[in-house]
């Protein structure tokens, strides 16, 4: 059996559809299940049970001998959540009990964490177990995605293999529930929809034009391809970044919607809000060296191709993956 926490999340459900492309119905989904909007997610995916976050623990105790994979993608992953405890709880906690379970029974694990541990990026966008400590996220979901990494590179029992996945800004299909967190394509996409034109940040830095802002964007079926990529071939455990390595502008994003929507580009610059200026990223990247030299080879969604995939075949007929 596969186990897959999040389940009903974004990344989650398509990490299910992944595994039911793949001939894997063996799948155990934790999530709490709660939220019809999630839970559309799941809809025509083929798994074995449903089990509730609250009862996992106490039901993997009793079944650890049947499990053959753990993926833990499920956390909090809001950004504008400032009580620490929350994030303590649900990211840095739970994380723990998944983690000594899989090391005690020795089942392999994959999990969650954030380039959000890289903050403003002052120690670069690279995978490096050196750096860990040194990182300083912006906000508290950073911290507690960090905080996890730092406490797993400090641990002397751990699984047969695990990698802890560092997502730059995943987008794509079945991330209609997100609400504000969702990704900046699906807000361009409905901006456009509602008053033909997309609102953009203006640049406060003198190195970087209007629209000229960079983030490395990754289609979420490629998020899914590497996570089912480490699974199988399991190399050498560690943090691993999940982005493109290629980072574009909001420009390009806000002119690959407006194209795959078959529209004349409207672009709008707004004030950055005076709350986040200050914590603003001009730029992140992924560097991707380290799964590369690990073997991963399958080219990369250009984010003008997986927009238009995303656009035409998900959000213009509010479809599920």
């Amino acid at each position: 059996m596969i186990v897959i926490t999040g389940a009903a999340g974004f990344i989650g459900s398509v990490l299910v559809k992944k595994m039911n492309l793949e001939g894997r119905k063996d799948l155990i989904l934790v999530d709490d299940f709660s939220r019809d909007d999630k839970n559309k997610n799941l809809e025509n995916k083929i798994f074995e049970q449903k089990i509730h976050r609250d009862d996992f623990f106490q039901w993997f105790d009793q079944h650890h001998q049947d499990i053959h994979f753990v993926l833990h993608i499920g956390a909090r992953t809001d950004t504008t959540e400032f009580n620490k405890e929350i994030f303590d709880i649900l990211n840095l906690n739970y994380s723990k009990q998944v983690w000594h379970r899989c090391a005690e029974y020795k089942i392999p694990l994959i999990y969650a964490s954030s380039a959000a541990t890289y903050g403003m990026g002052e120690f670069g966008y690279k995978d490096d177990h050196n750096i860990v400590e040194k990182l300083k996220p912006l906000n508290p979901y950073g911290e507690s995605k960090n905080d996890f990494d730092k406490w797993v590179l400090t641990q002397t029992e751990e699984p047969p293999f695990w990698a802890g996945l560092k997502f730059f800004n995943v987008y794509g299909p079945n991330e209609y529930h997100k609400g504000r967190m969702a990704s900046v394509i699906m807000h361009a996409f409905n901006q456009v929809k509602e008053t033909g034109k997309v609102k953009l940040f203006k640049s406060h830095n003198p190195d970087f034009k209007n629209g000229e802002q960079l983030r490395d964007f990754v289609y979420v079926k490629d998020v899914a391809d590497v996570i089912y990529f480490l699974m199988n071939n399991r190399p050498d455990s560690g943090l691993y970044n999940l982005g493109t390595g290629k980072a574009k502008t909001f420009l390009d994003l806000a002119n690959a919607t407006f194209n795959a929507m078959k529209k004349a580009p409207v672009v709008e610059f707004i004030d950055t809000p005076e709350d986040i200026r200050e914590k603003y990223q001009y730029f992140t990247e992924a560097d991707m060296s380290k799964l590369f030299a690990a073997g991963y080879d399958k080219p990369f969604y250009s984010l003008r191709k997986g927009i238009d995939d995303y656009v035409k075949n998900y959000l213009s007929g509010e479809n599920y993956l």
